[in-house]
């Protein structure tokens, strides 16, 4: 899909035109400040400006018609010679110059030509195309530092959100009044309340279409807790503290644990 871009030189509007993110610049435009009588046929039909395509061509055309740009040099200059852009474009299969018709009708060329071409108009005139060009490409490099800049911040910003998002879900929740004061089946359960609020039956009811059990999705920290809760309430066990005092204590102790290793970047290596 084409697009153009505009930019002003000498008070003359010249059209750049985008096609797969290689720019040309109009040449139709800037013949418009020559003065007198003057045909992009007559600067193709020069020797000079043949060398210099052809040259180009050679340097930046892997598929350029060697044969025919011969054929056309040894003609170039003699008075009976004429050549149009579209000619050579299809002799040659030259990639440097094209013409187009529709929206952005008129003869294009590679910046490097545009410039070169911008010569026969006037060496001031080139001069000032060629300031004008690199104007814009710092604008629009400015602009893309900026963008990405921007980009890399709300990425930034979107990542810390995300990761708060998960430390929030991961660090459990206080035990509530009615949790403290129901009686559980098995030891296992206490344990899954304090860590995850929710026992292993709760779990496979909230979650139908997972396979496996409440531990089986636990995260690395979660698992990690989850270790050294079961040493801790062996230990709460044999002081005689009963289950609902436990089931407060290592709640306690399931949070503060989750928060220390939410933040710890050795576990995330781990992952």
């Amino acid at each position: 899909m084409s697009k153009s871009k505009k930019i002003q030189v000498e008070g003359r509007e010249i059209t750049i035109l985008v096609e797969n993110e290689q720019e040309f610049i109009s040449l139709t435009d800037m013949l418009k400040a020559k003065d007198g009588d003057f045909f992009l046929s007559d600067w193709l039909r020069n020797r000079n400006t043949i060398e210099y395509l052809g040259i180009w061509e050679s340097v930046y055309n892997p598929i350029f018609n060697y044969g025919e740009f011969a054929i056309i040099k040894s003609q170039a200059g003699l008075n009976s010679y004429k050549l149009s852009v579209k000619e050579w474009v299809e002799k040659t299969n030259a990639i440097g110059l094209k013409a187009t018709a529709g929206r952005y009708g008129g003869t294009y060329a590679h910046p490097d030509i545009a410039f070169e071409f911008g010569m026969w108009i006037s060496p001031q005139f080139k001069i000032y195309l060629i300031k004008e060009f690199q104007r814009l490409k710092a604008e629009e490099s400015n602009r893309l530092q900026l963008e990405w800049s921007l980009q890399r911040t709300i990425s930034k910003i979107n990542y810390r959100i995300h990761t708060d998002a998960i430390k929030e879900n991961l660090i459990p929740k206080e035990i509530t009044r009615q949790q403290t004061n129901l009686v559980y089946a098995s030891e296992a359960d206490l344990l899954n309340v304090a860590l995850f609020g929710v026992t292993a039956k709760e779990w496979r009811e909230a979650n139908s279409e997972k396979s496996g059990n409440i531990r089986d999705h636990a995260t690395l920290e979660q698992l990690v807790v989850l270790s050294n809760m079961e040493g801790i309430n062996a230990l709460l066990i044999q002081q005689n503290l009963s289950q609902s005092e436990r089931l407060i204590q290592l709640n306690k102790v399931a949070i503060a644990q989750m928060k220390s290793l939410v933040a710890n970047s050795t576990i995330r290596k781990l992952k």
